[in-house]
């Protein structure tokens, strides 16, 4: 969960991977972080498609590839996790 935006876990750890999967890029050869969008990837989940369209997209993104690291939200210790109350 991102604000008042709801993701499945599966969903948000995808986006993770395609996150990170940009990152292992040479970086020398690689755009900086700030100028990369999972929007361009063919293998974005549907359900991410609308947080393209939005100017914080990138924000949004970054937030929910954090909250899906080490899966802490299945063991609940990350805030931004939903369904652990």
């Amino acid at each position: 969960q991102d604000g008042d935006l709801k993701f499945p876990l599966e969903s948000v750890k995808k986006l993770k991977e395609l996150m990170d999967g940009n990152r292992r890029i040479n970086p020398r050869m690689m755009a900086p972080m700030g100028s990369y969008s999972p929007c361009q990837d063919k293998h974005l989940p549907e359900e991410f498609r609308p947080v393209c369209k939005r100017e914080d997209a990138p924000m949004i993104f970054r937030r929910l590839s954090l909250a899906a690291e080490d899966d802490l939200c299945e063991i609940c210790a990350n805030a931004a996790c939903a369904g652990c109350f």
